[in-house]
């Protein structure tokens, strides 16, 4: 029996949060956006972003490049294009509302996928990785940008002691970074380059998958 996601419940409460998502993270979440735009923009100019939401991301990217944003949220869109027209943001092409899982571009479209703190929400992240694999070029990198929980360690022994408060602010330790190396596992020309440390103080992480040439 197939998996059954509440898609409707996520966009309910994309809803709500989108008047004041910016308020809230624009300056937590800086960091992580700014490199995870200049490090996707160094594949190439054809970047497809998965969860642009509100459009926090959208003008760290070079004016030489041409982002296309998908989200699920038709009200998180609303707040995007609204920097795309305010800010002049010409790198700006298509902001569409479409399910990660089931992206509507053809195969190997894109020199890189961003993918801005949203892989965690995704209620299938393998299954909406597999769609950035199919419409990703040889030679390109799936960037994730997120807080990841550490696999073992001190560091994981701390996060697991603070779960309980982590929890009230909306994240969660339980997406460990050996999540994205097993997804990457499954294809041979698919590696994880890089795990780096972001602000603050290494709480996020951008992550380099790249497809072989």
């Amino acid at each position: 029996m197939a998996v059954q996601y509440d898609l409707e419940g996520q966009k309910r409460a994309y809803a709500k949060w989108a008047p004041i998502y910016d308020k809230v993270y624009v300056k937590l979440l800086a960091d992580a956006q700014r490199k995870a735009a200049t490090t996707a923009a160094a594949c190439g100019p054809n970047i497809l972003e998965v969860g642009v939401g509100t459009g926090l991301v959208l003008p760290y990217y070079p004016k030489g490049a041409h982002v296309t944003g998908i989200d699920l949220s038709a009200d998180m869109l609303r707040k995007a294009v609204e920097k795309k027209v305010g800010r002049n943001l010409t790198q700006v092409g298509l902001l569409a509302a479409m399910d990660a899982c089931n992206l509507g571009f053809a195969d190997q479209t894109f020199d890189a996928v961003t993918v801005p703190f949203v892989i965690t929400l995704v209620p299938d992240p393998e299954g909406a990785l597999d769609e950035m694999y199919r419409v990703l070029k040889p030679g390109g990198e799936i960037v994730v940008a997120s807080k990841l929980g550490a696999d073992d360690g001190p560091v994981a022994q701390i996060e697991q002691a603070l779960a309980p408060l982590v929890k009230k602010v909306g994240w969660s330790i339980a997406f460990k970074a050996s999540r994205l190396r097993n997804w990457a596992a499954k294809y041979p020309d698919m590696d994880v380059v890089e795990i780096s440390p972001v602000f603050p103080v290494g709480f996020f992480k951008l992550v380099r998958i790249k497809k072989q040439a």
